[in-house]
């Protein structure tokens, strides 16, 4: 019996961890950041009060001197301090949603602190701001608070600076200023860039996951399948053997007491053939080591070799069966064999099924270099009425002709009967996914 042996697939186990996401990083030092920035944005999306809090009460602790100050007499007095200290802190509770006006916000109250010659300390929150808009506003908004920013910055250097240093140091400090307003927003930028990818990864060991869970339900309809059919073709043939050998054997009891014996055992012998082959079947599918004990030793799967032994059994049933080949039969792949072999036993069986006891039987296969074409045509008449091609065994008789770039056609002839006709291409036989147990 035949059993595909598919690669197991390397699938994540579970979407949005470590272990999944980084599966496809090789280097430690990459694999170890990646990993403590998704901690991070994990332990971000668990908690996110935390960081919605964090930076405004960090802003408002730099400003707690000059609150000090302030409430010890110094200008512009405790009452305005606290209202710039909390204009410029409170808005940080929406950058995330509203970088753009956040920035605003906090830019007209630097401006005021600005205009009354003094220090908060919690002008940082403007910094705080640019971050969020590098991290969400778009390219042109971006260069608008990047120039916006840089502006007010070295403005600020020049009239905080200009009566304690020279021209040339108060410059040097803007420049300073300057380009660390634009590494914060190139910050912003490079946190947008790795929380997109960080989602990247997300969204493919998502994908991944739903690819291993279609696979895994192909391959469980793609088994049932194969089960389904080779059982169908143990028993169909088996049983329809034994039907027309009762139906004999009850009219021969009497009257011919020896042939009846005879049709007896063969009966007997079909049903324990076909109760080897199920426990093979079910030895495969179940990995059953107790089915395969020595009362039902594992053999190879029948070949064109085993023709003559199902053709007798047919023939003990009432019809007449003549196999005719052409060409080297013997040199074809085993699972072609086995494919022409099934395809035989059910075009058969259904010539068991309904066909009277007295149709004869035509079989002809032609093998050449590049395929192998098969015949079965039958003199009827036919028992049943009714067309059979939407039969669960001509199904899976297309199929097995289908994984050889071949196809199957049935259907009645001008004798009465049935024909069936099966193409199989030596080309295009199959990856020996399959193992044999001999």
């Amino acid at each position: 019996m035949t059993a595909p042996t598919a690669a197991r697939p390397s699938a994540p186990t579970s979407s949005g961890t470590p272990e999944t996401l980084l599966g496809g990083v090789e280097r430690r030092s990459d694999a170890a950041v990646l990993r403590w920035l998704m901690r991070v944005r994990q332990a971000d999306l668990s908690h996110p009060w935390v960081r919605r809090w964090t930076m405004p009460v960090i802003c408002a602790l730099f400003a707690v001197p000059a609150l000090q100050q302030a409430a010890d007499g110094a200008s512009p007095g405790l009452p305005w301090m606290l209202v710039l200290t909390a204009v410029l802190c409170l808005p940080l509770l929406w950058r995330c949603r509203r970088p753009i006006l956040t920035f605003a916000i906090t830019s007209a109250a630097s401006l005021v602190v600005l205009a009354l010659d003094t220090a908060t300390g919690a002008e940082a929150a403007r910094v705080a701001a640019l971050l969020n808009v590098g991290r969400s506003a778009r390219p042109v908004q971006l260069a608008v608070c990047v120039a916006v920013a840089i502006t007010q910055t070295s403005v600020a250097a020049f009239a905080q600076n200009q009566s304690h240093t020279t021209g040339m140091q108060t410059a040097v400090v803007a420049i300073v200023q300057a380009l660390l307003v634009a590494a914060v927003a190139a910050a912003g930028v490079v946190g947008r860039v790795v929380n997109a990818y960080v989602v990247a990864l997300k969204e493919r060991a998502a994908r991944l996951e739903v690819e291993r869970d279609q696979r895994a339900r192909l391959a469980a309809a793609t088994e049932r399948s194969r089960v389904a059919r080779e059982m169908h073709d143990i028993l169909g043939h088996t049983l329809a053997v034994i039907v027309g050998l009762a139906n004999g054997a009850a009219g021969l009891t009497t009257t011919k007491p020896e042939r009846g014996a005879q049709a007896l055992r063969i009966i007997a012998d079909s049903g324990r053939g076909a109760l080897a082959e199920l426990r093979r079947l079910l030895a495969v599918v179940g990995d059953d080591e107790k089915a395969t004990s020595a009362d039902a030793p594992l053999a190879p799967q029948p070949g064109l070799d085993d023709l003559d032994a199902l053709l007798e059994r047919v023939r003990a049933a009432g019809p007449a069966v003549t196999l005719h080949t052409e060409g080297s039969p013997a040199g074809l792949p085993p699972g072609l064999q086995l494919a022409v072999y099934r395809v035989v036993q059910e075009a058969l069986t259904n010539t068991l099924k309904y066909a009277a006891p007295t149709t004869s039987v035509r079989i002809r296969i032609t093998v050449d270099e590049a395929a192998v074409d098969l015949t079965i045509e039958d003199t009827g008449p036919s028992l049943a009425p009714g067309d059979d091609t939407e039969s669960r065994g001509l199904v899976g008789m297309r199929e097995r002709a289908a994984l050889y770039g071949g196809g199957v056609t049935a259907g009645f002839n001008d004798r009465g009967g049935w024909t069936v006709r099966a193409h199989f291409l030596l080309a295009t036989a199959p990856a020996p996914t399959e193992k044999r147990l001999v």
